[in-house]
């Protein structure tokens, strides 16, 4: 069973920053490495489902005409809201995906430390709402850290395998650490040389 919404209301209790996005070198060269991974400068739309407080959002907004993010947690939602509030084409919204998946197309999603907190019914069902979603040259960007989690159904492998095998898209990137995976899959398959014709 996926986990719980009162799991994620219960890190946002009092803690504006429960996995330490803003403090730890960690996340904060993660975050570079996820903005590194995108084969293109800038985007349409974006969306991210999942955003927390927005760390990660700030970072993707000025590399887009248009930023759409959502949580569960209803304390995530407005901190993150906080945090994009200089950026007017960004909007927060709040749901509990894949339930409440928007209806719009996308030509990117950063699936970032998400995926694992799914059981595989939901994991499928949002990998069917991001093919869906996704533009004709869309691309889904996947990040997930590699150690098990407790409590959550999936880890990362099972994740980006799952992602891999049920979206069938060409694998333009893929980055392993010992703490995390990145994968980017792209409707589009030519690479960044190609599309500049050094190749």
């Amino acid at each position: 069973m996926s986990v719980d919404d009162r799991y994620f209301d219960g890190l946002f209790a009092g803690n504006d920053d429960p996995w330490a996005f803003r403090q730890r070198w960690y996340e904060q060269r993660k975050r570079a490495i996820t903005l590194a991974a995108l084969p293109r400068p800038r985007y349409r739309a974006v969306f991210e489902p999942g955003c927390a407080n927005g760390e990660l959002s700030a970072e993707l907004a000025p590399c887009c005409d248009r930023l759409l993010c959502c949580d569960t947690a209803s304390a995530a939602v407005k901190l993150a809201r906080t945090r994009l509030s200089i950026f007017e084409h960004a909007e927060v919204r709040q749901g509990r995906l894949p339930v409440d998946w928007p209806e719009e197309k996308f030509d990117l999603i950063v699936f970032s430390e998400v995926g694992y907190y799914l059981d595989e019914k939901d994991l499928t069902e949002m990998i069917r709402r991001i093919s869906e979603s996704l533009t004709a040259d869309g691309q889904l960007l996947a990040c997930h850290w590699r150690p098990p989690i407790e409590g959550c159904p999936l880890n990362a492998r099972q994740v980006h395998d799952q992602i891999h095998d049920q979206l069938a898209l060409p694998r333009l990137v893929l980055h392993q650490e010992a703490d995390f995976i990145l994968e980017l899959w792209s409707r589009e398959p030519r690479s960044v040389a190609a599309l500049e014709g050094l190749r």
